[in-house]
């Protein structure tokens, strides 16, 4: 594409050897989503025999606070519950995740909420059909600049600086001064090509006209490198998972400037992925796991149980952090800078509330056009249907309907909307929602994908929108 033209809320709370071995299958995305359209068949728990057929399983995660839902289901005994004798895998990287997913040396692992759609189509990879039927989480990441760029900023902006959320306009200015003076653009690092941290931080700068693509460079740093790699000056800045910005900020090292929750109100984070055959030939060990999570998450998003999940986590066979750090954010606050006071960030996390553990295929379809607006995706596809054949809203139904919990009975819904707590109703009993506002005062229709990505200014689509028009059968605007 070219260039055109807080609400408080009262409750709170090896690589080659795995490339060889896909690309002899032979499997492209296409053909992936041919056999994936039909979807993972729905399994009840309920029968003669509800034991699940591969009761050892080993589950990866990341070391970040969002990993608590796998880490609290096996703690707490819920995996073991319903017949899961499960192992926590603790890996270095996201692609290390995504690798070991698709070889089957985990059964399932936390991943970027726009991972399993990226394995499908092969963005960045060998196309492994993967699907998720769990949300792990809403919220809970953070902007982090250097010290030394937080002066300059406050200096080229005061005011802009002082508003909340805050935008990218200061940082606008400073990087025109630095295009006149003749300087290198800044470095601003991400977790993984599509992740989150990645659309957010490119959804923040280009909405003050910074050219994510041109006017800043932009790499890959694994989470727990971040903070090293902001204090030995390679980088200016950083959008990452926490404890990793309260970690910066607590060694007086850097400035948070604003956390996703800002950004976009309750936005999705991370899922329970796993491989399309794996959860075809397992399919009573895939509801036990959605089942156990569901439970783990209901227990961790109670006001009185979150100091045990920060105990939980931050040991160091998971996320190996202060509890000091991983507390802060896990108990409904947040601090920005060193020398400031915490601030009442109640949602910050959300593990169960709002129902934060449900797939919705419109949180796919909005993943979608982030990989199409940023030049992921470079053919026209049908973005409905590529949602529909990895976020899988059914299955986890049938894990909600065998534990007794209410769920959406809706696949989709409209984002941005809704600045304040809201109602899910035409669902049986109505479900509690929060605000789901973008900072931009955007809203989404999952409904009309490609109005939306054509109201953008900044962006380097490689895909003709009339092309993806006429395959979603959608005029662009």
């Amino acid at each position: 594409m070219h260039r055109k033209n807080d609400t408080s809320v009262t409750s709170w709370f090896s690589r080659r050897d795995f490339l060889k071995t896909s690309m002899a299958a032979g499997i492209g995305a296409a053909g992936i989503l041919d056999r994936v359209t039909g979807g993972v068949k729905s399994a009840a728990f309920a029968g003669e025999n509800t034991a699940p057929e591969k009761p050892d399983v080993t589950f990866g995660i990341i070391p970040l606070t969002d990993c608590a839902a796998i880490v609290v289901a096996h703690e707490k005994g819920y995996f073991r519950k319903y017949g899961l004798q499960s192992t926590v895998s603790k890996e270095a990287s996201w692609a290390n995740i995504r690798d070991k997913v698709a070889l089957g040396a985990l059964d399932g692992a936390h991943m970027l909420a726009g991972m399993p759609i990226a394995s499908t189509l092969g963005i960045g990879t060998v196309p492994k059909a993967t699907v998720t039927a769990f949300s792990m989480d809403l919220n809970g990441n953070g902007i982090t600049v250097s010290n030394a760029l937080y002066e300059r900023m406050q200096q080229a902006d005061p005011a802009a600086m002082q508003e909340r959320p805050l935008t990218a306009r200061a940082l606008k200015k400073v990087i025109d001064a630095d295009k006149l003076a003749g300087r290198p653009p800044m470095t601003f690092a991400m977790v993984f090509p599509v992740s989150t941290h990645n659309y957010e931080i490119r959804y923040w700068m280009a909405a003050a006209g910074i050219d994510p693509d041109r006017d800043v460079q932009l790499i890959v740093i694994p989470p727990p490198q971040m903070v090293a790699n902001l204090e030995s000056k390679n980088i200016d800045g950083y959008c990452v998972g926490e404890p990793w910005n309260a970690r910066a900020v607590t060694a007086g090292i850097g400035h948070t400037l604003i956390t996703s929750y800002e950004i976009w109100n309750n936005s999705p984070e991370k899922v329970f992925g796993v491989n399309r055959e794996w959860a075809e030939k397992y399919p009573k060990t895939h509801q036990a796991a959605i089942m156990a999570l569901i439970e783990a998450a209901q227990w961790m998003d109670r006001p009185e149980n979150r100091e045990e999940v920060v105990r939980l986590i931050s040991r160091p066979a998971y996320v190996n952090a202060p509890e000091a750090v991983v507390r802060m954010s896990m108990t409904g606050t947040f601090r920005y800078a060193a020398g400031e006071a915490p601030r009442p960030l109640p949602d910050f996390n959300v593990f169960y509330r709002y129902a934060a553990t449900f797939p919705w295929r419109s949180h796919a379809v909005w993943f979608l056009t982030q990989m199409i607006r940023w030049g992921q995706i470079d053919q026209p596809l049908d973005i409905r249907q590529t949602a529909a054949s990895v976020y899988r809203p059914d299955l986890y139904r049938d894990a909600a309907r065998a534990l007794g919990v209410a769920a959406p009975s809706v696949d989709d819904k409209t984002e941005g909307s809704h600045d304040a707590p809201w109602s899910l109703t035409g669902v049986g009993a109505p479900i509690a929602m929060g605000p789901d506002r973008f900072f931009d005062g955007r809203v989404f229709d999952p409904n009309r994908p490609i109005d939306y990505l054509a109201g953008f200014d900044i962006g380097k689509t490689s895909v003709s929108l009339a092309a993806l028009a006429e395959i979603n059968n959608h005029r662009a605007a």
